[in-house]
């Protein structure tokens, strides 16, 4: 899509950055798990390079191993960083334990370990689809370990 004036407005803003969570204040954490997990662009990108996103370690690896052919498209580049950092994640929080979401007050996600550290994934995921270092593997390698 070409918009005119928001290629202007990028050169002065910078690319969109970010996912916003926001409840009433009770949530139901199973139903923000979901929600984040949705990830559809970095699904459907896996799934025409023939990567199953299947929320293991896995996948993560395969996901490190894709062609970034996304990385010429400006308009697409900050939402599936976005999802790379929401899958990321989604991954730790199902298998590493006492790892849990972690709503920010300004609506921000992140993932809290059972130490009480907190991981800025989305972050991490742009930082991966713009530059692929460091790895999506090598990330979760470091957080289950810790």
């Amino acid at each position: 899509m070409n918009i005119p004036f928001l290629g202007t407005w990028r050169k002065k803003h910078g690319p969109a950055f970010g996912v916003a969570v926001f409840s009433d204040g009770d949530h139901d954490s199973e139903g923000v798990a979901e929600l984040l997990s949705e990830c559809e662009l970095l699904r459907s990108q896996a799934n025409q390079a023939g990567v199953e996103l299947d929320d293991s370690v896995a996948s993560l690896e395969a996901l490190d191993q894709l062609l970034p052919r996304w990385r010429d498209d400006e308009e697409s580049l900050p939402w599936l960083g976005n999802d790379a950092g929401l899958y990321l994640g989604s991954v730790i929080v199902r298998t590493v334990t006492g790892a849990r979401w972690e709503i920010w007050p300004n609506g921000h996600p992140a993932v809290r370990l059972a130490s009480g550290r907190e991981i800025d994934v989305v972050a991490s995921g742009h930082t991966w689809a713009s530059s692929g270092v460091p790895e999506l593997s090598q990330l979760y390698a470091e957080v289950a370990e810790g």
